[in-house]
């Protein structure tokens, strides 16, 4: 599909550098860069299952109350306090 979009001159010029070296349009090396980025974004590596935090060095602040969801939100948004 055809478009036309802006791009930092600087980075089209090694996009277009990246081209050249490997023989390749630099609609080619565009759609790369675009599908490594979307990939990096909306994936997580399946060999990398989440961990929940360790909460078993020192746990929580004195006086947060876990089931208190507006309180930990409020400390959360605070940015000068972290429940873990």
């Amino acid at each position: 599909m055809r478009t036309t979009v802006n791009i930092d001159e600087h980075l089209l010029a090694e996009a277009k550098l990246i081209a050249a070296r490997t023989h390749r349009t630099i609609g080619s090396v565009l759609e790369d860069g675009l599908r490594k980025l979307i990939d990096e974004q909306t994936s997580r590596p399946s060999d990398k299952p989440y961990t929940l935090p360790d909460f078993s060095r020192g746990g929580l602040m004195p006086g947060v109350d876990i089931y208190d969801r507006d309180q930990i939100e409020e400390l959360m948004d605070d940015g000068k306090h972290h429940a873990f």
